[in-house]
């Protein structure tokens, strides 16, 4: 899922501090060079990272990586700041400072990230900075000291050890959980002026309204009363969120020498269990979710450390068959990737890309490389779409051998596939099959395995390259007619136990079917938060943005929804941590589990104090403990599956979950669309917090809704069950363990659809004063009109504001607005009425509809599909709000034309009318989007437009004529100003 409330996101990308030979692989995608004033080195993903060299085969030159610290160190007073780094500074200095000073030597771990608030001249006319801020570096010195003295009993005590014989570093996430909560007391001091006047206008409007109950229509007067405390209320929600956003950035130097340097030569980074999803290879094109799977075999992570599992819900042999023949092209491209250091790594991207620099060792060889990968490639494409005539070709030359009734589905080994089949019969159809687990990739060595050096058979020289693969892994679970399977979140729960039986990893992170690893450094970029010493061990997830492919130059549908993932997100960053927003997100594996965060876990707390909640698998009861404590010691995962077969069959069946808290407590959760938000407000509500990860180039990559019905019918089910999250879980009645302001963040992302029936009332009263001649929300108009004026100008301040601290463009924060108010006019209230519906009538929720992707190999022109009319019902409201206003404007043309009006009653008709220019200026990707491929030349719309009013003016004076018998134009050159208003807010 993706933002739930008007799409806001933005704070600006810059997260990384590059320089010299070190991000050889983030400069050639553009990272730019920063510094952050840190005192580790470089702090940001790429910028610090390791060699091209390091990253692609797991072995670099020590004195090269030396020679390029010292020549970063050199390079870092004079390194330029990203423009959209300039309004954040750093906070943790003193902590960086004492972290420098232990040396490791109190056996605890350096900062892996440093975090940053924004520049006080943006936000605060002021910077409170206290003595207890002055003295804290000195405090923190002192700290050290007495830690480095008291570090052998301490080791001691802890008894810690991992695999490689060093020892474990005992957690001190309490004691700097504590110290953020000072520094958080500190800031209080800082005014939010904007806000606060904003705040002070709104309060002296509507005392004013109280005092001045006049309108031409007291039930108007109330419902506007009553809409406008809403908007009140739900924009001091919003902006409460936003009052202390927070950066971190994560140093990928330190995570390196603190785990991958290493006496042996081997990595000590924990296990890491990558799910990805998919359902139909048709509205999924299998290409993407192949490249997905691409991506991550390539990723820059220990290769015996990650374990890849496609979780394909259908049951489709040409998921199965898709994954074979991808994991044998990897064979070429994962080697290929780390031999030139290629971004991104999933190669339908990294070929669309003409040119790109070049970063890796070997450039003489490059150019034979790429072509002959690119041939490959092509081949590979070939061979995928072949499958969809290749097997049922093969199929019908099996069942005419066997001449069977039933038409079965037969997989190249001659044996029947166990899943769903092209013909359904009893056991293989859709929903009712049995479960499958095959382990297409088993796991690796830990030791090195070099290539063949180029041949005439072999073209491709990888005899310098370690050229083992990640484990690799099939699912499909097992499907009855009888059980609700609860959609994806019944899926990933699978995963999770199948997962727990063969490597127990004690991270996941979770794709969709089309999104792709964009930076290879993500993961590492994500433990670097996990594993850090402040807030490492209760931090339950890591959420990344959400980055969209083929979205136009434009962004006419508003499908990055910056403002939600770069401003928002930033400013839940700064209290208990961003909200889960499904994709691209690394969760701790017992967090998911629903087991209590050590900051809130008694001296006797046990980890499976209820054996009941988790299934009766002992095999996978039993891996949950370890899962909780096998950060450094690594096991190993089976051999061959059949070892557990049993046991996978186990976890797999519908029946499992009975009677377990599996979709409650545990997992995902069930019987809501939006899992991931619900999810992720239930591991906030036992206490855990999550981090904001924002990094250069984008950390991961996917595919947006292909047209405007798509869009809508995404935002559709978000907006539902949203609203349905608001009723049924009630965030601010949630449990202590809740950040208040946590509380009220998630209270605004859930109920936000509310405040469209105030606005549609707002966007249709036109229709009133068309039809009636003079209708007034209040009086006196004059007075009205300033204040909202002033609280209209106080909001747009502090959007600007907002979209300065968060790197936006004017661009985003128009399409942010545009596409609230399409979604409030044409999904929102709809969602509203829905959930009414299901409360009173104890219905179901909104339904879940597949976001169809547009598939990139299958189209010949570039974003044809957003010219593609797709007529629903959803359409039909906020064509009537079109409709309404182009009727205000033309009405008001018509009546100054025959009505005798004064320069006065103009200047307020004139006022009237600038909002209903506005609000047809707020719709105007929704009305590009029901024009089809007229919308390739927007100025038709325009002169639509003109037309239309130029008709209704018409219209309006055909009719006075037939009223009055005669038609006269005249001006008066005084009078009062006595025209009614089409004010929309």
């Amino acid at each position: 899922m993706a933002p739930p409330q008007a799409p806001a996101n933005g704070a600006g990308h810059g997260d990384t501090a590059n320089g010299g030979e070190t991000t050889s692989v983030v400069e050639s995608n553009g990272g730019a060079p920063a510094d952050h004033g840190g005192s580790n080195g470089s702090n940001g993903v790429g910028g610090g990272a390791a060699p091209s060299s390091v990253a692609a085969n797991g072995n670099g030159n020590n004195a090269k990586q030396k020679r390029a610290d010292g020549r970063n160190k050199e390079k870092k007073k004079a390194a330029a700041i990203s423009p959209k780094d300039k309004y954040w500074t750093p906070i943790d200095d003193e902590e960086a400072a004492a972290a420098v000073e232990d040396g490791g030597e109190d056996g605890r771990r350096p900062l892996l990230f440093r975090t940053y608030r924004v520049k006080g001249i943006l936000l605060h006319p002021y910077r409170a900075r206290t003595s207890e801020n002055r003295a804290r570096t000195s405090e923190n010195r002192a700290r050290s000291s007495e830690n480095r003295a008291r570090s052998s009993k301490n080791r001691a005590r802890m008894g810690l050890t991992n695999n490689t014989g060093a020892p474990e570093w005992p957690s001190t996430s309490r004691t700097y959980t504590d110290a953020g909560e000072k520094r958080g007391k500190v800031n209080k001091n800082k005014n939010k002026l904007l806000t606060l006047l904003r705040l002070i206008a709104i309060i002296l409007f509507f005392i004013w309204r109280i005092r001045h109950p006049h309108a031409d229509g007291m039930w108007l007067w109330w419902i506007s009363m009553v809409g406008d405390f809403w908007f009140g209320i739900t924009w001091l929600l919003n902006q409460v969120a936003k009052l202390n956003p927070i950066k971190r950035v994560p140093d990928l130097s330190l995570l390196k020498q603190q785990f991958d340097d290493l006496p042996d030569g081997n990595s000590n980074l924990p296990r890491l269990d990558v799910f990805i999803n998919t359902v139909d290879p048709i509205n999924e094109p299998m290409i993407y979710t192949m490249n997905s799977i691409l991506s991550i075999l390539a990723v820059d992570y220990p290769v015996d450390r990650t374990a890849t599992y496609l979780s394909d819900d259908g049951g489709s042999i040409i998921h199965y068959e898709g994954l074979l023949e991808t994991a044998n092209f990897a064979a070429l491209w994962v080697p290929f990737c780390r031999k030139h250091c290629i971004e991104p790594r999933a190669p339908e991207s990294y070929f669309a890309v003409k040119s790109r620099p070049y970063t890796g060792n070997v450039p003489d060889e490059f150019v034979d490389d790429h072509r002959r990968m690119s041939r490959e490639y092509d081949e590979y494409k070939v061979r995928l779409d072949a499958l969809f005539t290749k097997i049922p070709e093969r199929s019908d030359a099996y069942n005419a051998e066997a001449n069977e009734g039933a038409k079965a589905t037969w997989m190249a080994d001659g044996t029947q596939w166990p899943g769903t089949w092209f013909d359904p019969a009893e056991n293989h159809k859709k929903g009712q099959h049995a479960g499958i687990v095959k382990v297409m990739l088993k796991n690796p060595g830990d030791e090195p395995q070099f290539g063949a050096a180029a041949s005439s058979a072999n073209s491709l020289d990888f005899s310098a390259v370690d050229v083992r693969l990640p484990m690799l892994v099939y699912i499909s679970r097992e499907k009855n007619p009888g059980y609700d399977h609860q959609k994806k979140a019944g899926a990933m729960n699978v995963q999770l136990r199948v997962s727990a039986l063969l490597t127990n990893a004690p991270f996941i992170i979770n794709f969709d079917g089309d999104h792709y690893v964009n930076n290879s450094l993500a993961f590492r970029a994500a433990m670097c938060f996990m594993l850090d010493r402040r807030d490492g061990d209760n931090t339950a997830f890591v959420q990344f943005p959400q980055r969209f492919d083929d979205v136009d130059p434009t962004d006419r549908y508003c499908n990055h929804n910056r403002v939600f993932f770069d401003a928002t997100l930033l400013g839940l960053n700064g209290i208990q941590g961003p909200s889960y927003v499904g994709t691209g997100c690394m969760f701790r594996r017992i967090a998911v589990y629903g087991i209590d965060p050590p900051r809130w876990r008694s001296d006797d707390f046990k980890i499976v104090d209820n054996a009941d909640k988790f299934g009766n698998s002992m095999s996978f009861i039993n891996s949950i403990p370890a899962a909780a404590h096998q950060e450094w010691s690594m096991t190993s995962p089976p051999a061959d599956e059949e070892l557990i077969k049993e046991e996978l069959d186990s976890v797999m069946k519908c029946a499992y979950e009975d009677g377990t808290e599996f979709g409650k407590e545990v997992g995902w959760v069930y019987n809501i669309a939006t899992e991931d938000v619900v999810t992720g407000f239930r591991v906030h509500r036992t206490g855990w917090r999550s981090m904001y990860c924002r990094i250069e180039p984008d950390a991961f990559r996917g595919t947006a809704p292909i047209n405007l019905t798509e869009r809508l019918y995404q935002i559709l089910r978000w907006s539902g069950d949203s609203l349905e999250m608001f009723f049924s879980q009630c965030p601010l009645l949630a449990g202590r363990r809740l950040n208040f302001m946590q509380r009220i963040a998630y209270t605004n992302m859930t109920a936000y659809p509310i405040s469209s029936v105030f606005l549609v009332f707002y966007l249709l009263f036109p229709v009133i004063w068309i039809f009636r001649g003079e209708f007034y929300i209040q009086k006196p108009f004059p007075t009205y009109v300033l204040y909202l004026v002033i609280v209209i100008v106080m909001t747009e301040l502090i959007g600007m504001v907002e979209i300065k601290w968060a790197g936006l463009t004017l661009l985003d924060w128009i399409r942010n607005e545009q596409f609230y108010i399409i979604g409030a006019t044409a999904v929102y209230p709809l969602a509203t009425l829905h959930i009414v519906l299901k409360l009173v009538l104890r219905g179901n929720g909104v339904s879940f509809k597949l976001t169809a992707k547009q598939a990139t190999s299958t189209v010949n022109e570039k974003y044809a599909e957003m010219y593609i009319v797709q007529w629903t019902p959803l359409l039909i409201p906020t064509i009537v709000v079109i409709a309404v206003n182009v009727g205000a404007i033309g009405a008001a043309i018509g009546k100054a034309i025959v009505g005798g009006w004064s320069l006065l009653q103009m200047a307020d008709a004139s006022l009237g009318l600038v909002f209903n220019a506005w609000i047809l200026l707020l719709i105007y990707p929704f009305a590009l989007g029901i024009m089809g491929r007229w919308s390739k030349r927007p100025y038709i719309l325009f002169i639509l437009f003109l037309i239309a009013f130029v008709v209704v003016a018409a219209v309006v004076v055909a009719i006075h004529v037939a009223r009055t018998g005669s038609f006269r134009f005249h001006f008066k050159h005084s009078g009062g100003a006595s025209f009614p208003t089409s004010w929309g807010f």
